[in-house]
């Protein structure tokens, strides 16, 4: 784990399985977003336009602890053995810490 205090974000990158990326998604989205429940100011859950086989899951959560409470509770480890077949293994999080982040703002669409 990283020296530096959180908040961190954490990236997973999931590959489905051949033919198995609509219901790997169907399966995941509901456990991406319950990174919320355990501490995760923010989620999100990405899948590849090209291929649709990659997704790539983020979330920021304030410490690691929040993560592995996340990442090994009942609910989660649920999940992963519901999607199991869906999705290759293994699956190796990564830690970030913020370096510099920014939000467009009042930039419409067509500008």
């Amino acid at each position: 784990m990283p020296a530096r205090p959180g908040p961190y974000l954490v990236e997973i990158r999931w590959v489905a399985n051949p033919l198995r990326g609509d219901k790997f998604e169907a399966a995941w989205l509901p456990a991406a977003e319950a990174a919320l429940d355990y501490g995760a100011t923010s989620w999100g859950f990405y899948r590849a336009a090209d291929g649709l086989l990659d997704f790539t899951q983020h979330a920021v959560f304030p410490d690691k602890e929040s993560w592995e409470r996340y990442w090994y509770s009942d609910e989660i480890g649920a999940a992963r053995a519901e999607a199991a077949g869906l999705y290759q293994v293994p699956l190796q999080p990564t830690f970030h810490y913020t370096v510099g982040q920014g939000v467009a703002s009042g930039v419409s669409a067509g500008a």
